[in-house]
């Protein structure tokens, strides 16, 4: 499913169709409330710190939580990743392989996580990190899992998009918000706002509640290296949050986009649908290029045709994301 383009609204002006979805926003509400007061927590047996956000849609979550796990892994500390594995069919607990997993079994992100630490997909996150302290780990990074109130966090990182921010501010469906804003960020222990400094200015100032948290601050930069891009004709597809960001980024790298093609978030690509893109890149003499999450979701004879550009994230004040890291790996010599 595709964002409704009154989710992006100010938060001021939310506009009529928002309006008329109220009431079912307040429906929402009241049985995410019941969840919380209703469901009791388990504690589990290892330090579990999550990594989630207040919107439906990417806002950065997989990044941070692989810059989360590369930094704590060079500690030493034996951390694993559990994920729901949103887009695949295993239930789970069930340990990735890279390698050898479909995303269509697995999901994509757990795909691209498994390159950097252990990760598990589960439905039941309890179970997910039960799985995963059997398995050695010291510490279970959740990647999403915040509005869920079946397993207790010991720390929880909510991570914001500064170019959407929180949206008009109103709750699903009336808005892009799994809650509302002032009850997500008291259960949360730190922020990370990704995006430039004018979209943070704008978000820090639309959301004086986030200010409080003094989120850090941090950038999606691509590893163009190995990709020149400059001059280059590219046909560019991405199935995430927001494929405009990735087409924006594809742009500043000097990229010429002869076409683009966005898709729903995790979306599934037809093998028509492929075909039609990497012929339409051939007669174009351009380059198809791709998200590193999209590319996750392709067969392996089409990902031999397609180009995926990986991002990684990049924290303006890198004393205050070791400070962040410090705290977290202190967790584990708890455990």
């Amino acid at each position: 499913m595709r964002a409704p383009a009154f989710w992006s609204r100010p938060p001021g002006s939310p506009g009529p169709a928002a309006l008329a979805l109220w009431p079912l926003s307040l429906v929402w509400r009241l049985a995410t409330a019941l969840r919380w007061r209703l469901i009791r927590a388990e504690k589990a047996a290892i330090p579990v710190v999550c990594v989630g956000n207040l919107t439906a849609g990417g806002a950065g979550k997989t990044p941070t939580t692989i810059a989360l796990a590369q930094a704590l892994a060079g500690r030493g500390v034996a951390v694993h990743v559990v994920s729901r594995g949103h887009g695949g069919a295993a239930r789970g607990p069930r340990r990735v392989d890279p390698l050898a997993d479909a995303a269509s079994e697995v999901g994509d992100e757990p795909l691209l996580l498994a390159l950097w630490a252990p990760t598990w997909v589960s439905r039941d996150r309890a179970a997910g990190v039960r799985a995963a302290a059997r398995a050695g780990a010291r510490l279970a990074l959740l990647d999403d899992g915040f509005q869920n109130p079946r397993l207790r966090k010991d720390l929880s990182i909510v991570v914001v998009d500064a170019g959407a921010g929180f949206g008009n501010g109103r709750v699903i469906p009336a808005g892009p918000l799994r809650e509302p804003v002032a009850a997500g960020l008291a259960r949360a222990d730190a922020a990370i706002l990704i995006g430039d400094g004018a979209e943070a200015a704008r978000t820090l100032g639309d959301w004086p509640a986030l200010a409080r948290l003094a989120p850090l601050r941090a950038r999606l930069e691509p590893l163009a290296a190995a990709m020149p891009l400059d001059g280059a004709d590219v046909v560019a597809f991405a199935g995430i949050g927001r494929p405009e960001k990735f087409f924006r980024t594809l742009r500043a790298l000097g990229a010429r986009l002869v076409a683009t093609h966005a898709f729903p978030d995790h979306a599934p690509y037809a093998p028509r649908i492929l075909r039609r893109m990497i012929e339409e890149a051939r007669a174009a003499d351009a380059m198809l290029v791709t998200t590193e999450k999209d590319a996750a979701r392709l067969s392996a004879a089409c990902r031999s045709q397609v180009l995926a550009l990986p991002v990684r994230l990049s924290f303006d004040n890198a004393a205050a994301f070791e400070a962040l890291i410090d705290r977290i790996a202190a967790l584990s010599s708890q455990s």
